[in-house]
């Protein structure tokens, strides 16, 4: 197997395993179309931890911590496990950050954006469009000398520290320790709205494992994927988002999973503009970042603490994208969903324009 996962067909046959996987995910119990979203479970886990108070999205999914674990034991396992870090910290945190605020403005990361399409959301071709545009900026920035600065080698121990938080995740989840105010907290849980809607918790920590491991050995990257394609012509990660939609909209089909329109759909708004300018921020801020959110949290289980860094942005953006009145809804987008999208942009360009290095 993992000869086949390092072969040229690796990433294709990563990606249809994934794409039947997440389907399944959802007839299990998972929010329409959300089998996996990186976005979204991080929002969910930010929210159990009380960072946000937004009642309906509230959940420590397992699958998280399962991508995150299932990548640390691959990269021991394949002698790939090599804590490094350094590579401007705060920027990557920022970066983290507003890739968030973009994705809970369209309502999904990159991998949910194929997702939806494949459960028949056509509002998802906005967000793939603008994922597309926001790749191929921060394309034309790396042909300019884009560079977030060379990370360095740290010690073993420091490459630990986020497979010891996905641990303490599903420790808090078997747990849930209620000693806060009112006989409350500190780990909340949704009692309606898609926080509360889940698979069972060993089915959703099995196919977090399964994901982390595949996708640690495949290279599997939804945002490498079109940022090769456009700066190089190459096909290897392509093909892997391609068998993930056309297996994930397969396997939707088999279930009666498949509802195509524009109207209705599960956690989606109608808003194209801010569908499309959501994911131009998301792919550019996580071109610049140097992969898609599922790439980030299989690089830090592999101890690049600088993607570790990065995923931990995505957590307070989300904390801020609903305390703040930022995310959207199945209404549309929040009431300063708008001006924090601008805001992003400008931090993404400024970033782009003020880390460029000559090129001789």
């Amino acid at each position: 197997m993992n000869r086949l996962l390092m072969s040229k067909n690796g990433p294709a046959i990563a990606g249809i395993i994934f794409g039947i996987i997440a389907a399944f995910l959802v007839k299990f119990g998972n929010p329409g179309n959300m089998g996996f979203c990186v976005a979204c479970f991080t929002r969910d886990i930010s929210g159990a931890l009380g960072l946000h108070r937004t009642a309906v999205v509230q959940y420590l999914r397992p699958e998280i911590p399962g991508f995150i674990l299932g990548a640390f034991v691959s990269a021991l396992l394949f002698k790939e496990y090599r804590p490094r870090g350094g590579s401007s910290p705060m920027i990557r945190f920022g970066l983290g950050f507003f890739a968030m605020i973009g994705a809970l403005v369209f309502l999904g990361c990159p991998w949910r954006a194929y997702l939806r399409l494949a459960g028949g959301d056509f509002n998802a071709l906005a967000g793939i469009a603008g994922l597309a545009v926001g790749i191929a900026v921060g394309v034309a920035l790396l042909y300019r000398g884009f560079s977030l600065g060379a990370a360095h080698s740290n010690p073993k121990i420091a490459g630990l520290m986020m497979p010891l938080m996905a641990i303490s995740i599903l420790a808090l989840l078997y747990l849930r320790p209620l000693f806060g105010a009112e006989g409350t907290g500190p780990i909340f849980f949704s009692e309606k709205g898609p926080g509360s809607m889940h698979a069972p918790v060993m089915i959703s920590l099995a196919a977090g494992l399964i994901v982390g491991w595949l996708a640690q050995r495949s290279r599997f990257c939804t945002v490498g994927a079109l940022r090769d394609l456009i700066m190089l012509k190459d096909t290897y990660l392509f093909k892997g988002i391609a068998a993930f939609t056309i297996t994930a909209f397969v396997t939707n089909l088999a279930l009666g999973q498949f509802k195509p329109g524009f109207e209705g759909q599960p956690v989606a708004h109608t808003m194209q503009l801010w569908n499309f300018l959501g994911m131009v921020l998301s792919g550019l801020a996580f071109t610049l970042a140097g992969g898609c959110p599922g790439r980030m949290l299989i690089m830090s289980g592999e101890g690049d603490a600088d993607a570790g860094i990065f995923v931990i942005g995505m957590v307070f953006g989300a904390a801020f994208a609903h305390n703040f009145s930022l995310a959207s809804s199945g209404a549309g987008v929040g009431a300063f969903g708008i001006p924090a999208t601008i805001i992003g942009l400008i931090f993404c360009a400024a970033v782009g324009g003020l880390f460029l290095n000559r090129i001789d």
